[in-house]
This record gives C-alpha cells, sequence and structure tokens, in this order.
C-alpha cells in the first residue's frame, strides 16, 4: 500500500515538474470565457465564409506560431487551445469543408453529418464538456439524447432479441440487470472493472507525457505494473474478461456490442480501451444542436481571435524540413503551383501513416526511429456509410433520439472472423453489424431547416481491399462496377432496416453511399480508415501507450488527434489537448481542472 501511494506521488511530482516550465501567461483556460449562445447561423453564405473559406497564398496570415495539417477535431482543437494562448495558428484542410469527421454535406435538401453520432461525458462541469465550452467561447450547444439511447438487436427478424441501454450510472446498471437477471453478479464485475479504469485513465495521459526515457524506464522495470493494473488491462483481450464473467451469450454481446464504435473484434480488442468508451456513456449521450458542422463553425472564430485562420482546398503535399533537420513549415499545392509556408511548429492531424509515409521525406522516412513507431501500429478498417434521406417529421414517422446496434449473432467474434475472410464477390452475403441512427430526431433544431424531412444513416465496417481496384479513378468517376457493388451492399443493409422499421419502406427519397474510398477521398483517412490506426490490443501495449505521443523523432513536428490517444471524438480531443500540452511546455489537464473549480465557486457565490 505504502509503496504503491509513493510511487504515484513520484510520477505525480515528476509530471507536474515537467510542465511547470512556462510562464504563466501562456495558461489558455486562466478565465472563463463562455458567453450566452447566440442564435443558430443558417444563412448559408454565413457559414461558407467560415468552414468553406478556400486557401490562397495572400489569405496565410504573416508570422504564424504554428501551422496545423488537418482540420478534425484533433487539428481544430489544437490550434484552438494554442490560439487561447495568444498563438497565431493557421490550419489546412485538403477538403472543401472544415472538420474532418464533424463535417456534414447537403444533397437534395437533406443534411448528413458525416461521423458525429453521439458523444458521451457532456454533462454540465464534467471535464469534456468545459474543455468544449472553452474552446468554442460556449457558442457550442449539445443536446441530451433519450434516457434510452442504444438499442442492441440480436438475431434475425425471426430469432430476433433486443436488449436496452439507458444513461445514468445507475439506470445503466439496473437496466442491464433487468433484463439478465440471472446475471447480476457478471453486470456488477464488469461495471467494476469499467469504474477502476475509468478512475485510472489519467496515467494513461502522464505516461504520453513524461519524458520518454522515464516512461521506458518505469515500464521495463514493471514498475508500472505496481502503480496500476490499467496497463495489464490495456494489454488484456476484451473477450478473455467479459468470457470469465458469464457464459450467456447474449450478455456477452451487450457487454461487447460498442466494440462497433472502435472496429475491433472484442478476442482482438483492449479491455482497457473498451472500458473507456463504455464508461463515457455510462451518463448517458448528446447531440451537437444544429448538426455537426457547429463543432467547426464555433471553434474557427477562437482561432481567428488571435490571428489565425482556417483555410479549405489546401492539400498539403509535404513537411518542410531545414539544415538541421528540424520541421519548419508545409508546401501546399494550388492548381498547378506549389506553395511553401514557413512556421516555428507544425502539427499534423493526418494520421500516423500519413504524416511519416507521405509528407515526409524519404530519408526522414527511413529513420530507425519512426520506423519504430510505424511497427507498433497498422492500419486500422475502413468505413463503409449508407446516407438516407426520408420523406416525413420524426413524428410522422416515428423515430427517436436513439441509436440501434444490429448484430446478426451472439457471437462478434466469430460474425467478423467469418466476414474479414469474404471475397469481393461474397461481401453482400453477410455483414456482421450496422449502425442506425437518425441525426433528424436528435437535433431540436432539424425541423426549422428541414420542415418535413427526415435522415438517417446506416453505418457497417469494410476492407480496403475490397475497393482497392478502383482507388486511382477519380471520384464519382469510377464506373459501374464500383456503383454497382456499393448499391448491393446498401440494398442489403437497408433490406434489414425497413424489417425493423417498416414504416419507412415507401419514405425514401435519396439514398448515398460512401465506401473506404470516399473516406480516402473526403477526409484524407489512410486506406479509409474512419479510426485511424487500429486499435486492438497490441497497441495498448505500455511500450506503445507511452511511444505514440505528441512529439515526434523529428523536432518542432508533432502529432495531434486519435493516433496518439484512441479512437473517436473524445480520444481525439484528448489528442489536440495532450499536443497543446506538448508544445507549450504546459500541463492543461491540470489548467483545466483549475478553472473547474474556479467556475463552481463563482456558480456558488451567485446562488447564494
Amino acid at each position: 500500500m505504502w509503496l504503491y501511494a509513493g510511487l504515484v506521488l513520484i510520477l505525480y511530482f515528476i509530471f507536474h515538474k515537467v510542465f511547470r516550465r512556462s510562464s504563466p501567461s501562456l495558461n489558455p483556460f486562466a478565465r472563463d470565457t463562455r458567453r450566452p449562445p447566440e442564435p443558430l447561423v443558417t444563412d448559408p453564405e454565413a457559414r461558407k465564409r467560415l468552414i468553406h473559406k478556400g486557401f490562397t497564398a495572400d489569405k496565410v496570415p504573416e508570422n504564424l506560431d504554428a501551422i496545423v495539417i488537418g482540420s478534425g477535431i484533433g487539428g481544430l482543437s489544437v490550434a484552438a487551445i494554442l490560439a487561447k494562448a495568444g498563438k497565431r495558428v493557421l490550419v489546412l484542410e485538403q477538403h472543401d469543408q472544415a472538420g474532418g469527421c464533424c463535417h456534414t454535406f447537403i444533397k437534395k435538401g437533406f443534411e448528413f453529418d458525416v461521423g458525429i453520432h453521439y458523444i458521451g461525458q457532456l454533462y454540465e462541469r464534467s471535464f469534456l464538456r468545459t474543455l468544449l465550452e472553452q474552446i468554442t467561447d460556449g457558442q457550442l450547444e449539445w443536446v441530451k439524447m433519450d434516457d434510452l439511447f442504444d438499442n442492441v438487436i440480436l438475431g434475425d427478424q425471426q430469432t430476433q432479441r433486443i436488449y436496452q441501454v439507458y444513461g445514468g450510472n445507475q439506470n445503466y446498471r439496473s437496466c442491464l440487470k433487468m433484463q439478465f437477471p440471472q446475471e447480476t453478479e457478471a453486470i456488477d464485475q464488469f461495471l467494476e472493472h469499467i469504474k477502476m479504469v475509468s478512475k485510472k485513465a489519467s496515467l494513461l495521459v502522464i505516461i504520453k507525457m513524461i519524458p520518454l526515457p522515464l516512461a521506458r524506464f518505469l515500464i521495463k522495470s514493471g514498475i508500472i505494473h505496481w502503480i496500476s493494473s490499467i496497463f495489464k488491462l490495456a494489454s488484456t483481450p476484451l473477450s478473455d474478461v467479459v468470457n470469465k464473467l458469464t457464459q450467456n451469450k447474449d450478455l456477452r454481446t451487450v457487454m461487447c456490442y460498442v466494440c462497433g464504435d472502435y472496429g475491433v473484434i472484442p478476442k482482438e480488442a483492449s479491455f482497457m480501451m473498451h472500458a473507456l468508451v463504455v464508461q463515457s456513456y455510462q451518463s448517458g449521450a448528446w447531440y451537437p444542436k444544429g448538426g455537426s458542422s457547429e463543432i467547426a463553425f464555433h471553434i474557427i472564430p477562437v482561432i481567428k481571435k488571435s490571428g489565425g485562420d482556417v483555410l479549405m482546398r489546401a492539400p498539403v503535399q509535404r513537411i518542410l524540413i531545414n539544415k538541421d533537420g528540424q520541421a519548419c513549415g508545409v508546401t501546399v499545392k494550388k492548381g498547378k503551383e506549389e506553395i511553401n509556408l514557413f512556421a516555428p511548429v507544425v502539427i499534423s492531424d493526418a494520421g500516423i501513416f500519413n504524416t511519416y509515409e507521405r509528407l515526409l521525406p524519404q530519408e526522414l522516412q527511413r529513420k530507425p526511429a519512426i520506423q519504430a513507431q510505424l511497427s507498433m501500429v497498422r492500419h486500422g478498417m475502413g468505413g463503409f456509410s449508407v446516407f438516407v434521406g426520408l420523406d416525413g417529421s420524426k413524428e410522422e414517422l416515428g423515430l427517436k433520439a436513439q441509436n440501434y446496434w444490429f448484430y446478426h449473432k451472439n457471437n462478434i467474434d466469430e460474425l467478423f472472423s467469418k466476414y474479414c475472410t469474404l471475397s469481393k464477390e461474397d461481401i453482400t452475403e453477410g455483414y456482421p453489424f450496422m449502425f442506425v441512427s437518425f441525426p433528424s430526431a436528435k437535433d431540436p433544431a432539424w425541423d426549422a431547416r428541414y420542415t418535413g424531412k427526415s435522415n438517417m444513416v446506416i453505418v457497417t465496417l469494410a476492407h480496403y481491399e475490397w475497393f482497392e481496384e478502383w482507388k486511382d479513378e477519380r471520384v464519382k468517376k469510377r464506373g459501374e462496377d464500383y456503383e454497382s457493388l456499393k448499391m448491393d451492399i446498401a440494398r442489403k443493409l437497408m433490406d434489414r432496416v425497413i424489417e425493423y422499421f417498416p414504416q419507412l419502406k415507401d419514405r425514401i427519397e435519396y439514398i448515398r453511399v460512401g465506401s473506404p474510398l470516399s473516406h480516402e477521398f473526403y477526409i484524407a483517412s489512410s486506406r479509409g480508415e474512419i479510426y485511424g490506426a487500429n486499435h486492438d490490443v497490441s497497441r495498448f501495449k505500455p511500450e506503445v501507450i507511452a511511444s505514440l505521443r505528441a512529439g515526434t523523432p523529428i523536432k518542432n513536428l508533432y502529432l495531434t488527434g486519435q493516433d496518439i490517444f484512441f479512437c473517436g471524438f473524445t480520444g481525439a480531443i484528448h489528442g489536440g489537448l495532450i499536443c497543446a500540452s506538448r508544445v507549450l511546455h504546459r500541463n492543461l489537464y491540470n489548467d483545466i481542472m483549475n478553472l473547474k473549480k474556479k467556475m463552481k465557486k463563482t456558480k456558488e457565490k451567485k446562488e447564494s
């Protein structure tokens, strides 16, 4: 007990000592910058000026402090935090709209979200809520979904079983026990494991932010396992834990169903990773009012306030390296011209594969330190999405602010293992799962913008290799065979949805399908990945957790986003916070916690 306490105290002291070097004036969270939310901006031109602003050389601000490659939430968050610390930051986006997976598109009178379906841990005064409110000056509003936010549907139409997942820690537990009354002990043990991981999750941040030699010493000496068992659970497969808890296959599936949120089957997934995802939704789920494009729309003004900007249609061709081997800027392609832009700090939100294998000069790609990091990760699964426009309001169609997870069987490992061995010709015969959601039912601002209409998104996973033969063809010009394959898969998915929601059968007005090639084109994800580098158990070995960090082997080059922490919106924004902490040499986690305390005291004074 005393040894454990001593080790934690030493680690805590080192962590804070390392990040105590900067001036207090650099604290981005020195004061609460929230202001009352202004009305939703629906004017297309006003929105276009912010989230569609195109790149030209004359729009680049002078005297840049940093350049960020990519405008996903990992890139926007680090840029906004640096801007709040007084830095002039330029964000460059290859697409024509800012936001990465947070962007939306409008077709045939319908708006569709690309990647934001629901976010956890956004209850009032949570850490994540506080961070988001500060980097948007309180302008981004979040709407809580139904208490029943997830439905897990197992089997086909004849053998269908439906399990419901409720938000609220006590509701979450009691609901599971009500549906599995013989499994109360297994449920309690499962949730205790989740709770333990949640309590020790800060150690994952610390091990990424202390000096790497120290982190490696703690790992190689075994001290890291004395500090906490979280690192053992990080490299323990999810199925190993769950299968010991219960023999009930339906309960196992319900315990594991959100593995679809990071695209790894239970026998290959890290229990720690899974636990963080489950824990994030125990308090419920939220959705951005006005749709996910509101995220970029309200972060960009914070970046601009310090003299920075976010420019689209600015594909970065390479990272510039000076004679001392340090990153010093980027080259942007504009038509046939290549334009060099310079800054003392370069931050990449393009993902580890794109950054190291496409943007660095070849001689640097071969550096042992770069190759060592690349050897620790592999490509994740690609995404396959079906966007559906529906005739009718949510009331007319009976749509809820809920998500629906469909699994053919109550054995996820078996389902995915079989699916991954299918050839391109056979993939329409058996997708392992699909996620179905109705963004229009979650957004209270939807009806005012799209009266009498609704939308639906269906998401599943797909191998890049199934579509690879068309990768060199132009988008929307990939030919009849490609379109036919996409539509065959989409129809198979739609058939199952219509079985469950028969009222939608004659209400479909528009369908658009996205394959891994679509993800590769629109959000520049390597091989169509939707969750970045694969989140399998090998990625969460202690030495890999410590090594995948914001700092890179190239001086002045940093990584942000989901590849340095974990996937999804929450993981990517933590990646941004870790990166900003490294650039500013400051413990920003501590700064946010201090701000939370100030905000709480201010509120208590007002109420007393």
